[in-house]
């Protein structure tokens, strides 16, 4: 009976570590890999060459400027600094990344998803309603919306993949906030861009069917999405 418990504890600890295992990016097996663009690199890891490590500084791991605004002169009046391995090569192998984001008033950032990981954000400023969505994998589960309205100091977490979204609701005011994720690169994905604005366009007949509208809808929808919005 002692043997059947401890063999059944250790399946429960094998599950636990394989779900946290593939909760973000692989683990590095080596202190760092800052990211090179050369292709004369001997070392490839996560899809980046690595930098000899002879020649890698501290500026390799640092970073400035996320204390300036970002430009919320768009249509969703919302601007995100991102730092992910592309613009920060010293996060590479190392399975986390940083943003910015800021607000004008009633600026939104769209329901989109982080295919690559999770994300944990603070406000710093300003009052913004967040939440996400969940998928229809679980029992009682099924597109449930879970919102909360964030202050100065409240921290909410948007799990891996999950369509989610943040409206800054201060009356004229400007909110940002912060944000951590489980990946050096965790993607950026909005819903409404990559339906009607993807190349070449999905077809209308699909559109139409799958939100139950006119094809004519489907089309002004569309011509909405004909602008860069990152």
């Amino acid at each position: 009976m002692m043997a059947l418990k401890s063999f059944a504890l250790i399946i429960a600890i094998f599950a636990v570590v394989t779900s946290i295992s593939h909760a973000s990016d692989p683990s590095p097996l080596q202190d760092f890999c800052v990211a090179i663009n050369d292709t004369m690199a001997h070392v490839l890891v996560n899809g980046k060459f690595c930098k000899n490590p002879e020649h890698v500084a501290a500026d390799d791991f640092f970073s400035s400027g996320l204390n300036m605004p970002g430009n919320t002169s768009n249509q969703l009046g919302f601007a995100v600094t991102g730092l992910n391995v592309n613009s920060f090569p010293g996060l590479n192998t190392l399975g986390i990344s940083f943003a910015r984001f800021d607000y004008a008033p009633y600026g939104l950032d769209p329901p989109h998803t982080n295919p690559r990981g999770s994300e944990i954000l603070v406000v710093v400023e300003g009052m913004l309603y967040v939440g996400f969505v969940t998928s229809t994998s679980g029992p009682n589960m099924r597109n449930r919306l879970f919102t909360k309205i964030l202050h100065p100091g409240d921290v909410f977490v948007f799990p891996v993949g999950l369509i989610h979204f943040q409206l800054n609701v201060g009356k004229e005011a400007k909110a940002v906030a912060f944000a951590a994720f489980s990946s050096q690169n965790p993607g950026y994905n909005i819903v409404a861009n990559a339906l009607f604005g993807s190349h070449p366009p999905i077809n209308d007949d699909i559109l139409a069917k799958a939100f139950q509208v006119d094809e004519k809808i489907v089309d002004y929808i569309r011509s909405q999405f004909e602008w860069d919005n990152n």
